[in-house]
């Protein structure tokens, strides 16, 4: 269960009412969240594939621009190079859709089906950092890429908490970034809760 509170925080950073959420799987430094796990399954039944969201948009916006910087395109390339880093991305993938389908298992929820994606291209593809770092925050020393991504990330919270709420849940309104700041962070190719 998400506490009201957290539902704001998360409900500020993404810039609208957050989909599935199951709880807060890793908080910023900062306290508030900055990854949720989701359902895997959104409340009108349609597959929901991302188990672990990146909700903080000072996060999103540092990893997009690691993103933009060619730093997937490396990553790629050395899955075909470095046989132990696909093998460590292959579990890192293994790992994710057997939480995703524990999680469908606790919700009383029909699994994904197996052919379906894991999150950020596991475990053949390199396609969003977002995802990948999300999952190595939920998840310490779950992947490899998330791990690499977020160990160049620098200190994305050291200006204080993205937005803020007060104890009862409602948005402060000394917020620092808000719900713009959020809308324009989110990788396309992440799927949105």
């Amino acid at each position: 269960m998400v506490d009201d509170r957290d539902v704001a925080a998360v409900e500020r950073q993404l810039g609208r009412t957050p989909r599935g959420l199951r709880r807060v799987a890793h908080r910023c430094p900062c306290g508030l969240p900055d990854v949720v796990e989701t359902a895997p399954r959104l409340p009108d039944g349609s597959p929901f594939p991302t188990l672990f969201y990146l909700t903080c948009p000072r996060a999103a916006s540092a990893i997009g621009t690691l993103e933009t910087s060619g730093m997937m395109r490396v990553m790629q390339a050395r899955l075909a190079e470095e046989p132990d880093l696909a093998r460590a991305y292959q579990a890192a993938h293994d790992d994710y859709v057997a939480r995703r389908d524990k999680a469908a298992a606790e919700d009383g929820l029909e699994p994904l089906p197996r052919d379906m994606q894991s999150t950020g291209g596991m475990p053949t593809r390199v396609k969003c950092l977002h995802a990948l770092v999300g999952h190595e925050l939920a998840v310490p020393g779950s992947n490899p890429f998330g791990r690499e991504a977020l160990d160049a990330l620098g200190e994305w919270w050291a200006d204080g908490p993205c937005c803020a709420v007060d104890e009862t849940g409602r948005a402060d309104t000394t917020d620092r970034v808000g719900a713009a700041g959020a809308a324009t962070t989110a990788s396309p190719e992440e799927e949105t809760p």
